[in-house]
């Protein structure tokens, strides 16, 4: 195999740590910190803490009005205040700050000259890395920096005249978007002087398996600071009277439950394999049809399968997203006619799912003794998130097609690429424009499961709960934090292949990159070509967005929200 003249020392986890300045020093005095007196005492002293610590996290300064998380940000780290105090928007988002006082701007684009130059001037050798010593430790070096101060002009104002509540030191923030892989719900800024220790999602993610009582401690945050605003936006909630007494109530007495594993991703990978009927045995069971409700469950995270009893099996029915609730319709009727109604449907955890339950006597008290006013009895039908995938009218979602995208987990993608092959023309028009976008090197392949006349390709779908990231050494898999879309950083891919191996839908690819004369680089120790991993990107930085749909010629291919029923309704009936 033709190697490159050049050898490269191969990067490994130690050289991608958080921060390259945390030393020793650093680190001792953090331990002796009373914000760690709650760990177990055999974890606190031991060398595993220090290695997470040193590897996933980093001290943070922050000066007066320094912006340290911004809602709507895709979280990627919590929070410790070692010293001096932040204040957290509590308005609606945007009310007082501005996005352009965010420093959020739209993604830089390339130019009408930039888009055309990539016509000729992308590398002819197929993924081309500059194999340079100096290149590769630039490289590296950049993608470890903070990146820009944004910050807020008048704290003293916004503090005075805004709603806002402060958090002071011994105080952690922004865990729940970090585990959760979502976005941030709120801004925080700093107010005075601030020391805070910022530890990355993999860091939080090693605690909870090392130390029992952290996911318990990560739970009663998420009551104490987040569940009020999530109940806020639950739907059948938001049309009630609801004071701050029966609020407080919900959530002293909501219950808190978790289904699947946190940090496993093959268990993804094996159901969308394994046979319908098996994946439902496998699949945790949250509620089942013919049982009697205990309560409204509230989909807090992850994805869950609705199905019913049918023939000798189970028929796939929809599925739920985060902030669908489930059972609130038979707790109403039984409710309504003054005897219980069983569950209708079954529902199950695809993969990992966080819920909120509120109990059957808690609804009782809360809303239909004091809002009968206020609660319409509803016909006995579907629940309104079902009624628009079933397959009784145009443009509505056929029952096998919907079990087919269920079944095969389809349903987690934001961005999944759909090609209707019977407009497709086989032209390779979207192959050949995203390999003009990246370096001549395609993103995708036009292969994968299909349908009917539908198939889902082998692309990156950019999916709610990205289970790629999951097992990734050195954070080098990530969401971008404005858009959200999971993106690679090159830079700090030690080419581990776990994103790879745990991608359910075989869209991330490990290549062998080479330098400019087309021979592998190898590295220095064994000799070996350097593996990256790469995937699509949603052409983040071309005008008009993912250019394999914008070249179709026949309108074949769309990247499709599958969390937008609707949306794909309407492109399915085209």
């Amino acid at each position: 195999m033709p190697t490159s003249e050049t050898p490269i020392r191969r990067i490994t986890p130690d050289d991608v740590p958080f921060s390259p300045d945390f030393s020793d020093a650093d680190l001792d005095g953090l331990l002796e910190h009373s914000v760690f007196d709650r760990l177990d005492p055999k974890y606190r002293g031991s060398k595993s803490l220090r290695k997470t610590l040193r590897m996933h996290s980093r001290i943070v300064h922050c000066e007066t009005g320094d912006i340290i998380v911004r809602e709507g940000d895709w979280g990627n780290s919590a929070f410790l205040i070692l010293a001096g105090e932040v204040a957290v928007e509590l308005e609606a988002p945007g009310e007082f700050i501005s996005e352009t006082s965010l420093g959020r701007h739209k993604p830089q684009r390339k130019n009408l000259f930039q888009a055309i130059a990539q016509l000729w001037s992308n590398h002819q050798e197929p993924e081309y890395r500059d194999a340079s010593k100096k290149a590769w430790n630039d490289k590296l070096t950049a993608a470890r920096a903070d990146g820009r101060r944004i910050y807020i002009q008048d704290v003293p104002q916004i503090v005075d005249e805004f709603k806002t509540v402060s958090m002071r030191e011994g105080e952690l923030f922004g865990e729940l978007a970090a585990l959760g892989r979502t976005a941030r719900t709120a801004t925080v800024f700093a107010v005075g002087k601030s020391k805070l220790l910022e530890i990355r999602w993999q860091g939080l993610r090693d605690l909870i398996k090392k130390d029992v009582g952290i996911r318990a401690l990560f739970d009663e945050r998420f009551r104490s600071n987040a569940l009020r605003s999530f109940l806020r936006g639950v739907s059948f909630l938001q049309h009630l009277t609801l004071d701050e007494e029966k609020l407080d109530l919900l959530v002293r007495e909501a219950q808190l439950e978790t289904y699947g594993e946190y940090d496993r991703a093959g268990s993804l990978k094996q159901l969308a394999d394994e046979d319908a009927q098996r994946n439902l045995i496998d699949e945790p069971l949250i509620a089942e049809e013919g049982h009697y409700p205990n309560g409204v469950i509230l989909i807090r995270s992850g994805v869950a399968r609705v199905s019913r009893r049918h023939h000798h099996g189970h028929q796939t029915l929809s599925y739920l997203t985060p902030g669908k609730t489930f059972g609130f319709e038979e707790i109403e009727s039984g409710w309504q006619s003054g005897s219980s109604v069983p569950f209708r449907y079954s529902l199950r955890a695809i993969g990992y799912l966080t819920a909120v339950i509120l109990p059957a006597a808690l609804i009782d008290k809360v809303l239909f003794q004091t809002n009968s006013a206020a609660v319409p009895l509803r016909e006995a039908k579907l629940p309104e998130q079902l009624t628009s995938l079933q397959a009784n009218d145009d443009g509505l979602i056929a029952p096998d097609f919907l079990e087919f995208l269920v079944q095969e987990r389809f349903v987690n993608g934001s961005a999944t690429m759909l090609i209707n092959m019977d407009r497709c023309t086989r032209c390779d028009d979207c192959v050949r424009a995203c390999a003009a976008t990246h370096d001549n090197n395609p993103r995708f392949l036009r292969q994968g499961p299909i349908h009917d006349n539908i198939m889902v390709a082998r692309s990156c779908m950019h999916c709610q709960d990205p289970v790629c990231m999951i097992e990734c050494p050195t954070g080098a898999i990530s969401r971008e934090l404005d858009a959200g879309e999971v993106a690679i950083s090159d830079s700090t891919c030690i080419g581990c292949g776990a994103c790879s191996r745990n991608c359910p839908y075989e869209a991330i690819r490990m290549v062998e990159i080479r330098d400019k004369q087309g021979l592998f680089i190898r590295a220095e120790k064994d000799r070996k070509p350097i593996t990256k991993a790469t995937k699509c990107d949603l052409c983040v930085d071309q005008h008009g967005g993912p250019a394999c749909q914008n070249a179709c010629p026949h309108d074949a291919l769309a990247r499709i929200d599958m969390g937008e029923v609707a949306t794909l309704a309407a492109w399915l009936d085209q």
